[in-house]
């Protein structure tokens, strides 16, 4: 009886929420619901139909009021409260901000609509289109119905480039011609032809036309010829100005790295330093000559083209020195000389020091909060070359407010130096990738202070060379063939020791230790391409240490190999992570991920060391397990379920995750989410202490944990403020058979609420 009260309440709302989406429009007013295409409904449907017409739809206007599964809720924040008396406060913000005025059919122009759709089928060649539109309403609603005939659509017949003169300009374009994006029995498709003649602009520009520009080029259809074909005849329009059909070549090359409008005039009078083809106007020596070199592409007496010019305004842009970059192409005016273009750069340096303050806050599922203060210093311009050197000085805190051990706090301290080269350093000094971004060598060491309450202090120094580089715009590598970490653990207390007891094993994840070896990371993103429906960024990292340092070392009677009287790790770290976000619809996005890891510890060690292992559970992991709590594989740290165990930290070498998340903005800065979470961490080699935590193949899938839950987002572009609240699916702790907990799902029971339902919150999206 229950369950149909839910569903006649929920009509209820259904229907009250349509009624008052007109419950206040004026006599006469009619609400606009939308509009819907027929194409083509009496006549054969065309290739593509589909998209056709969602295309014709999403072009009529105006856009109906927004809905969210039927309820029209902007229209309703509008409604919802009367005409504000003044333009601010917080009845404008519901009214306005929030809510939307209603949309009316007196608004809606039809002949517009009309003529619009039918110049959207004509340039994709269906050059017969017509069509019509027509209201219907019903009570105090309605909608368009538009009908649009496209006809046959055209194909290309022949396509004819300039000839006849022996113009190099035109010489140029036909020699261009193998890679036209117009051709032949392709459809007659103006976007095309659009592509087609920014891609001769290019190709022009390339060889030193630097005044020409797409306009200049005039495609000619004859679609008169029959067989719905029509024949492309391409020119350069008659009134193009000479300028632009004759290269220009580079005369003079004059940098000024302390420009301002204020002191325009007086900059350019200084006397200028001559290195290779550039003039540099720097007066108080600010920067290194040698500084340009590796910035700007351009050199005298060559040709104009369009790669260098952006690889230069790129590279000096990405560098991160200069907060107002220009180039300045002035036509030499003399008569012997008018092909000559002298080039001035125009650059604003940014202050060379700086300071930043973060702070972040934290909430984790194991009934801890904190926060942690992070200050950094930058100075930009270090020995004048552009080299950056951060200086960072963090400090942060958690406590737990509830729980067994009500009150305890942990707290980390940090700091780290890292100095940037723009440009590959020893061995790597020659090496220059022509791309917009500048190559990077950097030096960071870094040290932590982390204490865990009632449990341990743990001291660690790292220390890092190596390179950062990018093959364009979409991948990104990181190379350090040194990196060096010390780790130290101090302090220990009893409840250390008898947590040792029971897991032996941990006891080598805080031996003092060191990590020496070499890590590589590659990313791949297409995120830039921002109008893509599908979006997605892969990550693979590789890590090898103690194969070069264990060589020159020798085995002390426990048959270990040390350095200073430390263990040196020895293992291989592998690990993947892929994210794919899909836009559904404008508001509506599908994100994904795949995140795995492979450790093998080998030789000198018999796991991974605590600060390279991988974890499961916890905000941006599986969220409906407490932070690092899971696994790994059937093992479970914490076997009474109405305590929660303070430390809870199981680590493990191999790790499978998967997240998938539907999110949905729904008003303002406000976005919703509906997710899964899958995954477990295990073991490389058996762990009797932690029975059921060593991977196999037979029998992973069955352990895998599942959760799920909702989220909600404040966005506000900065920053994202993250509150999820989840719960398991499946627990891979409980015996084979009862893994599946949905008949357990109370949410009425507060023993089952507090067990199960985990409240994250979190800075950022978690994937």
């Amino acid at each position: 009886m229950n369950k149909h009260l839910s569903i006649y309440l929920l009509l209820i709302s259904v229907l009250l929420a349509a009624c008052s989406a007109t419950r206040k429009l004026q006599p006469g007013q009619v609400l606009y619901t939308g509009a819907t295409v027929r194409l083509n409904p009496d006549t054969p449907a065309v290739k593509g139909q589909k998209t056709f017409k969602n295309e014709l739809e999403s072009r009529a206007r105006p856009v109906p009021n927004k809905k969210l599964l039927g309820w029209r809720y902007k229209l309703a924040f509008y409604n919802m409260v009367s005409e504000p008396k003044k333009k601010k406060g917080f009845k404008y913000w519901v009214k306005y901000k929030l809510g939307e005025p209603p949309v009316l059919m007196s608004q809606v122009k039809v002949t517009n609509n009309v003529n619009v759709m039918r110049s959207y089928m004509t340039s994709k060649g269906f050059l017969q289109a017509d069509g019509s539109g027509e209201a219907v309403e019903k009570g105090k609603t309605g909608k368009m119905v538009y009908t649009i005939y496209s006809g046959p659509r055209y194909t290309i017949n022949q396509v004819q480039f300039p000839s006849g003169d022996t113009s190099e300009l035109t010489a140029i374009i036909d020699s261009s011609k193998n890679k036209t994006l117009v051709k032949k029995g392709d459809y007659y498709d103006l976007d095309i032809f659009k592509l087609e003649r920014e891609r001769i602009d290019d190709v022009l520009k390339q060889r030193g036309y630097f005044y020409f520009n797409p306009d200049f080029l005039l495609f000619q259809a004859d679609s008169t010829i029959g067989n719905d074909q029509v024949d492309i005849d391409l020119t350069v329009k008659k009134n193009t100005p000479l300028d632009a059909l004759h290269p220009y070549y580079i005369r003079n090359i004059s940098i000024y790295p302390n420009y301002t409008l204020r002191r325009d005039s007086s900059s350019r009078q200084s006397a200028p330093v001559i290195f290779k083809d550039f003039k540099i106007y720097d007066p108080t020596h600010k920067y290194k000559p040698r500084l340009f070199d590796n910035l700007i592409f351009f050199h005298k007496g060559e040709r104009y083209n369009r790669t260098d010019h952006s690889l230069s305004l790129n590279r000096l842009v990405n560098i991160g020195t200069f907060r107002f970059v220009k180039a300045e192409f002035n036509p030499v005016d003399s008569v012997p000389a008018n092909d000559q273009l002298d080039l001035n750069f125009l650059l604003t340096s940014s202050k060379k020091n700086s300071l930043s303050v973060a702070v972040t806050g934290t909430s984790k599922s194991n009934n801890f909060v904190g926060s942690e203060v992070k200050v950094t210093h930058t100075n930009k311009n270090v020995f004048r070359g552009a080299e950056q050197l951060n200086l960072s000085l963090s400090g942060g805190f958690e406590k737990q407010f509830s729980g067994q051990q009500k009150n305890l706090t942990s707290y980390s301290l940090g700091a780290q130096a890292r100095l940037l080269f723009p440009r590959f350093m020893f061995p790597i000094f020659n090496f220059k990738n022509y791309n917009a971004y500048v190559p990077k060598t950097h030096i960071t060491i870094g040290s932590q202070l982390l204490n865990r309450a009632n449990y341990y202090t743990l001291l660690s120094g790292q220390g890092e060379f190596g390179y950062i580089w990018k093959g364009n715009e979409y991948n990104e590598h990181t190379l350090n063939p040194i990196s060096i970490s010390y780790i130290r653990t101090a302090n220990t207390t009893d409840s250390f020791k008898h947590m040792l007891e029971q897991v032996p094993t941990l006891k080598n994840n805080f031996e003092n230790q060191f990590i020496i070896g070499s890590n590589y990371t590659y990313t791949y993103s297409n995120q830039v391409q921002a109008a893509r429906r599908n979006n997605f960024l892969f990550t693979g990292s590789a890590e090898t240490a103690g194969n070069l340092i264990n060589v020159f070392l020798k085995k002390d009677p426990d048959g270990i190999k040390r350095l200073f009287n430390t263990a040196t790790n020895q293992f291989v770290r592998l690990e993947a992570d892929f994210r794919d976000y899909y836009k559904i619809k404008p508001g509506l996005i599908w994100a994904n991920r795949i995140n795995i890891g492979y450790g093998i510890p080998y030789g000198n060690s018999t796991s991974l060391p605590y600060v390279r292992q991988f974890f499961a559970g916890g905000s941006n992991d599986i969220r409906a397990f407490r932070s690092r709590s899971l696994g790994p594989g059937t093992f479970n740290i914490n076997p009474n379920p109405d305590s929660v165990n303070l430390f809870a930290d199981q680590g493990g070498d191999i790790k499978a995750m998967l997240n998938t998340e539907l999110r949905a903005k729904l008003f303002s800065v406000i976005q919703g989410a509906v997710f899964i979470d899958a995954g477990n961490i295990w073991l490389a080699k058996e762990d009797t202490s932690r029975p059921g935590g060593q991977f196999k193949f037979s029998s992973a899938l069955s352990q895998i944990a599942v959760g799920g839950g909702v989220g909600l987002r404040v966005d506000a572009k900065i920053f994202v403020i993250r509150f999820d609240l989840a719960m398991p699916f499946r627990k891979p702790y409980l015996p084979p058979g009862q893994r599946w907990v949905f008949d357990e799902i109370d949410f009425g029971n507060s023993r089952w609420r507090k067990q199960n339902l985990i409240f994250n919150i979190g800075i950022g999206y978690p994937f």
